[in-house]
């Protein structure tokens, strides 16, 4: 069943005012942090399928042997 969606009557998304500087740092620590953990996870995962390829677990198919 397909579910309704409403639109808000809303002009902005946000607080009163600007960001003090301690929110700002907060933020930013933040988003520092997460790439640096998005950084990591892909150089385990890059490092995870290089391992599976020098070990010998990739066998290609048919269509790759063409030339």
């Amino acid at each position: 069943m397909k579910q309704n969606k409403n639109e808000l009557d809303v002009d902005f998304i946000g607080g009163s005012g600007p960001l003090t500087k301690e929110e700002e740092k907060t933020i930013s620590e933040f988003i520092k942090a997460s790439k640096e953990r998005r950084r990591k996870q892909k150089a385990r995962q890059k490092a995870r399928t290089a391992k599976r390829v020098t070990q010998g677990s990739f066998t290609p198919t048919s269509s790759q042997n063409r030339t």
